[in-house]
């Protein structure tokens, strides 16, 4: 025997009705506190902040170290 009951509610009814507490509060803090990290993060996405993150010691130090592997490859030839 098979019984299939469907019953119609919101997620707030479910919760009052299961006892479940309301966490809607502290759900809508959270996601702000995320909101915030998140926007702080894209700052790091700049063009600029991921050169200087990826090329700690500069770009004319880069552009020394691949100089100085040229002159080591034609050195070996």
């Amino acid at each position: 025997m098979k019984i299939s009951v469907n019953i119609e509610c919101t997620p707030e009814e479910a919760r009052s009705f299961f006892g479940m507490p309301d966490v809607s509060a502290i759900q809508k803090e959270m996601l702000e506190q995320v909101k915030d990290r998140v926007q702080a993060g894209i700052a790091d996405l700049e063009p600029e902040a991921l050169m200087k993150m990826w090329m700690p010691f500069g770009a004319d130090n880069w552009q020394q170290m691949m100089q100085s592997f040229w002159q080591k490859a034609k050195d070996d030839k």
